[in-house]
Order: C-alpha cells, then structure tokens, then sequence
C-alpha cells in the first residue's frame, strides 16, 4: 500500500471516530471531574493534530516548495 492510500484509510477512520454516539448518554467523569465526551474529544484533538503532523511530514510536495523559492530567487533584483 502507498502513502496516498494509507493516509487516506486513517482518514476515514478518524472521521468515522469522531462521530462518539457511543459516549452521547455516559455520565461518567474521568478524573474525577471531566465529562467522559469532553476528554475523548480531547485524546482525539491530539491523535487528529499528531496525524496531520505525520501527514506534513510524510506527503509534502517538497519539489513544488523548491520550485516556488526558484521562481522568487529569479525574480530578485528586477526593477518592475
């Protein structure tokens, strides 16, 4: 599998966990004083943060990035 389809599946898997219903009717609090809901929400906003991280890392197009430092390098020094 490449990168494209692996990000692509914990995509998905992501968007289907952020729908909690599971945790809609819970009343329990985690320690002690959190809503279980609040801290899922939570743990997923930095599983979510820690995979578009990976993402930056993995899949930047790094060769557009170059392409577009070389296109303002050219350009300096030019009276417009």
């Amino acid at each position: 599998m490449n990168k494209k389809g692996l990000i692509s599946i914990v995509f998905l898997v992501l968007v289907v966990l952020h729908q909690d219903f599971w945790n809609w009717d819970n009343a329990k609090l985690v320690f002690g004083f959190m809503p279980v809901g609040l801290f899922y929400h939570a743990c997923y906003s930095l599983v979510a943060a820690l995979f578009w991280a990976f993402v930056m890392q993995v899949a930047w197009p790094s060769e557009l990035e170059k392409w577009a430092d070389a296109e303002s390098d050219q350009g300096k020094g030019e009276i417009k």
